[in-house]
Order: C-alpha cells, then sequence, then structure tokens
C-alpha cells in the first residue's frame, strides 16, 4: 500500500451484516491498518455498541472510531460510525435469531439510501442470513434482488470475481428443480447485456469475450440429455452476436473448467449458483468478491456468508473482504476513466466535425 493520500478520497460505507455473525469482525479487521484512510473513508452503518463488543475480543487490532450523526461533519482523516440505532440490543455471536436479521436489514437500507443520495460512493455490505432477514419487510433471497428493486432496475447480474477470473449467474438463490423454468432467451440476453457492458465500463476490456456454460451434462448431447442448449441457450448466444458481442458457448460445465478454459475468457456466464460458484470459490483461495453489475452504483461483498460457527472467536479471515474493498476501489477507477476518454472522445469528434465542415454559400 503507499502512503500517498488519494485526493478527492471516495467515502465507502460497510453495512454490518448479521449483529450476530463474522460481519462486524471482518470490518474491524479490514479496516485497523491506518493505511486504509490513504485510499478511502470509510462509513459503518451500524452502532456504536456493536462495533464495540467486537472490538474487545480483537485485542491484537488498533480500531479507533468516531460518531456521526451529520455527513457535511464527515472525518477523512478516521473511521466514522453512523449510528442506525440507539437502543441496546442483545449480541449472541453465532446465533441465528431475528435480532441478528432485523438490525442487519436496519443497516442495509440505511447505507443503501446514503449510497442513492450520495452520500457514499461505494458500498461494501457484510454477510446476511437469508432466514432471518425474510420478511414482510424484507421479501429477498439475498442481497441482488433487494438492490434490483431499490434502485429500479430492469435486471441486474451477480458477478464473482477472483482476479481475472469471472462468473455471472442467470439465476441466483432459486431451488435446484425452478432452475431450468428460468432458463430463457430472454433472460440469457439480458444477463449477457449486463456483464458485457461491466466488462468494459467497471473492468476496463475493450473488447470482452464470454464463455456460456450450458445447463445439462454433456451441453445436452445434442438433444438426448436437454433441450435447453438447441433450443434456448444457442439462440441466445447467436442473438447476442449479432449485437457485436463476442461470446462462445454452451460448454459443458465439468469440461469447461477442468481444462482450464476461464482462462481464455474474460468472463464466464453460468446457468445457476452452484454451477458458477463452486469453481470459482475452490480456485479463488479466499479472495473472491460479488459484485452487483448493472447497478447506477458500486456494491460489492466477500463470497461468503455469516459463519456462525466462527463468530465472536477471533477466527474469521478478512482475506475476501478486503479484496471486495480494493476490487470496488477498482471498478471505481475504471468508471471514471471510462467516463473521462467517452467525454475526450466526444471532444475530439466535435473538433474533428466542425474543422472538416464546409461555410455554407450565401447568395447575396
Amino acid at each position: 500500500m503507499s502512503n500517498t493520500t488519494i485526493e478527492n478520497k471516495p467515502v465507502i460505507g460497510f453495512s454490518c451484516g448479521d449483529t450476530n455473525g463474522i460481519g462486524p469482525e471482518l470490518i474491524i479487521k479490514s479496516l485497523s491498518d491506518n493505511r486504509m484512510l490513504d485510499f478511502f473513508t470509510p462509513v459503518i452503518f451500524g452502532s456504536n455498541r456493536v462495533i464495540n463488543f467486537y472490538k474487545k475480543g480483537l485485542p491484537d487490532y488498533n480500531f479507533n472510531f468516531t460518531s456521526l450523526r451529520d455527513f457535511n461533519k464527515l472525518n477523512q482523516k478516521q473511521i466514522n460510525i453512523f449510528n442506525c440505532w440507539e437502543e441496546e440490543i442483545v449480541i449472541n455471536p453465532g446465533e441465528l435469531n431475528e435480532t441478528g436479521g432485523t438490525y442487519a436489514i436496519k443497516s442495509l437500507k440505511t447505507a443503501t439510501q446514503a449510497l442513492k443520495d450520495g452520500k457514499i460512493q461505494i458500498l461494501i455490505t457484510a454477510p446476511i442470513h437469508k432466514k432471518n432477514v425474510h420478511s414482510d419487510a424484507f421479501p429477498y433471497t439475498g442481497h441482488t434482488p433487494f438492490f434490483k428493486d431499490f434502485f429500479e432496475q430492469k435486471d441486474v447480474l451477480m458477478l464473482l470475481a477472483a482476479g481475472n477470473f469471472r462468473v455471472g449467474l442467470v439465476t441466483e438463490h432459486v431451488a435446484v428443480k425452478d432452475i431450468a423454468g428460468n432458463i430463457t432467451r430472454e433472460n440469457i440476453l439480458s444477463k449477457l447485456n449486463i456483464l458485457h457492458t461491466a466488462l468494459k465500463i467497471d473492468f476496463d476490456i475493450e473488447r470482452p469475450k464470454i464463455g456460456v456454460l450450458a445447463l445439462n451434462p454433456h451441453a445436452g448431447d445434442d438433444g438426448l440429455i436437454g433441450s435447453e442448449e438447441e433450443e434456448i441457450i444457442r439462440p441466445a448466444i447467436k442473438e447476442a452476436k449479432h449485437h457485436n458481442m463476442i461470446v462462445m458457448g454452451p460448454y459443458s460445465a465439468d469440461a469447461f473448467f477442468a481444462r482450464g478454459y476461464q482462462n481464455r475468457f474474460d468472463a464466464v456466464l453460468a446457468m445457476f449458483h452452484d454451477q458458477g460458484l463452486i469453481p470459482l470459490k475452490s480456485l479463488a483461495f479466499g479472495e473472491g468478491i460479488n459484485y452487483t453489475a448493472g447497478l447506477p452504483f458500486i456494491r460489492t461483498s466477500p463470497d461468503h456468508g455469516t459463519a456462525f460457527d466462527i463468530a465472536g472467536k477471533n477466527k474469521a479471515d478478512p482475506s475476501s473482504f478486503t479484496a471486495a474493498i480494493f476490487g470496488a476501489l477498482d471498478i471505481l477507477k475504471s468508471r471514471n476513466s471510462y467516463e473521462e476518454n467517452r467525454k475526450n472522445s466526444i471532444k475530439k469528434l466535435s473538433t474533428t466535425i466542425v474543422s472538416s465542415g464546409i461555410d455554407e454559400k450565401i447568395a447575396e
């Protein structure tokens, strides 16, 4: 890490996740290195009490913060905690209960509103558990569909990344019995469009190459083991090519990863959750990140869950969480660079048009 402070540092918000999970521990461990403040200004959405509770169990980490009530008084030289609630709550590390879920969502919604209002430029979300957050007030199976609705997007893409290995999902948290019904040409094309755009703008890849996985074993064996490849996936790939995308497939998933074909592409589009996440997590060595592509804002998270079994025991590895922070900063840099290049191209084009123009002759 450089010791040079970046001018106009972005403000990064952190939702605390389940208050009984490893989220607060990950935040403390990741931000305890003071050099982080050279790159961004952190704002934790939670409560002083929750952070102090977990801080006591982490004596080897130097973690100091200031309370924030007004973003106009943001301290750029310290970690800020924006208190989303004032009441005391019972914290039981490792316990799946209603309290952990309720306050996880309070943190998430407050942080997301701050993102929408421009108070923060990036949001890193700590893990939540789907069982104790699901309710009438939060009818979602995870972060991704929540962000889709909150920002009123027609579609978004769950994109996992570890270095140059990137995997997008057509279906996310869907029961296996329902996967095939969600594999449609429209869904695949939508995800391909989002993935293609994200690779260009968010990952600075001028001509991205995308590999698409099959749904059935052996890519359907010409229809013997399923018809989705011939009737849905292949036509979607063909149409994507007509939209000037470099897309290839469908590939049989087992052979694709066994032969290392992921290294031939800038990203892979998997049909369902485990098809994409098992190989990525196996090869990411704990440093994979989850990115919600297709949003007007930047949101990343670690590629794991609440890990109740090790919560409060000083055993949580912050590698993926730290990777999510720097991955988000890289995306912000790529977006800014893309926008600047676009502006310069427009200026250059405008100058060329003007200089090559012919004055209209006006009859006297």
